[in-house]
């Protein structure tokens, strides 16, 4: 049997981020301005964010078009404000958990992460914004705007498998969206559902020890 894989979503499992435009906005010092919050802008931003993420938008771009979606309310340097300050902070443990998992043998960690290039630079200190290195320190950092395609499509998850040189059935997959869990099941692995508001280093410890990776305690 090869190595076993564990791999991770970033936003929502190892970093706590941001989860609307008004919580990015306060995060940013920025006022909450206009109707932005109204369903129909935010399914433009989400489609816009999903160009983004995928790789098919420039930083100017995806500034410009976020800008033209919300009236202008916010300038395009804004916009880039609020992106910068929508990942907040590591969550506590999980830098044990990875370390642990690098300390045990025949285990390899990978990320698989919808994300952007904004936010990308971020697991290396840049622009002299708080870097978060966790996602760098993984053997298998993997991106959707590197690969050109996001969850919870299958093409991500099978080109993930090639790149790593794994099988699914030796995948062991956090991620807090749910949707995200069911393609990963779908196609052998075992997904995990990680709950963004509790302690995830718990939870993702915890699946471990049920998985026979790490040793209680």
């Amino acid at each position: 049997m090869g190595d076993r894989v564990v791999c991770f979503d970033w936003g929502g499992v190892l970093l706590r981020i941001c989860r609307s435009w008004a919580e990015g906005c306060k995060a940013a010092g920025l006022d909450v301005r206009g109707e932005v919050q109204a369903p129909e802008l935010v399914t433009k931003r989400r489609a816009i964010s999903e160009q983004f993420q995928i790789g098919h938008l420039s930083v100017d771009e995806y500034g410009v078009a976020m800008s033209h979606a919300m009236g202008g309310v916010y300038s395009p340097q804004e916009v880039v404000r609020v992106h910068d300050a929508w990942l907040i902070e590591e969550y506590p443990g999980v830098d044990r958990v990875v370390a642990e998992l690098h300390a045990t043998p025949g285990v390899r960690t990978a990320l698989l992460s919808n994300t952007n290039a904004l936010h990308w630079e971020r697991h290396v200190p840049t622009r002299g914004l708080r870097p978060f290195p966790i996602a760098g320190s993984l053997h298998h950092p993997h991106a959707s705007h590197i690969m050109g395609c996001a969850k919870p499509g299958l093409e991500i998850y099978r080109q993930f498998e090639g790149l790593v040189g794994a099988r699914a059935d030796s995948i062991i997959f956090f991620d807090d969206l749910p949707e995200n869990i069911s393609t990963a099941a779908s196609l052998g692995w075992r997904a995990i559902q990680v709950d963004h508001e509790g302690d995830t280093a718990k939870q993702i410890r915890a699946a471990l020890v049920t998985a026979g990776v790490l040793p209680r305690g």
